[in-house]
């Protein structure tokens, strides 16, 4: 496995606790929709996770992540198509899918940490 793919899985990883860090242990949905640089920080975070999904799968196209393509896709939209970018929708992958991405992400570095120290 390259060096870069465990660079992208810490970038990814890092992209998430920052978004948990910025939303605080509330994680309420009001005050991020009612903070627009809440929500922009947010989104931020979002294109770097995509665009890190996306260099894996570059380098290493056989590497498995759940959502690896929906994931892309939130990183383009956010990015070129933002004026119709659904704060509900972002919410909503906060909260649903962002936990396991991070327990899966977590679980690949454990592994290749363990395999090539």
């Amino acid at each position: 496995m390259q060096h870069n793919v465990k660079k992208y899985l810490f970038d990814i990883r890092t992209s998430i606790d920052s978004i948990y860090d910025y939303l605080g242990e509330q994680r309420n949905f009001n005050v991020y929709l009612a903070n627009k640089q809440l929500r922009r920080s947010v989104e931020r975070e979002l294109e770097i996770i995509g665009e890190a999904v996306g260099n894996i799968l570059k380098h290493s196209p056989d590497f498995c992540i759940d959502n690896a393509r929906k994931i892309t896709g939130l990183r383009y939209l956010v990015i070129h198509a933002y004026d119709s970018v659904d704060n509900e929708i972002i919410w909503s992958i906060v909260i649903n899918h962002l936990p396991k991405l991070r327990e899966d992400i977590v679980n690949l570095l454990t592994c290749i940490i363990h395999t090539n120290p």
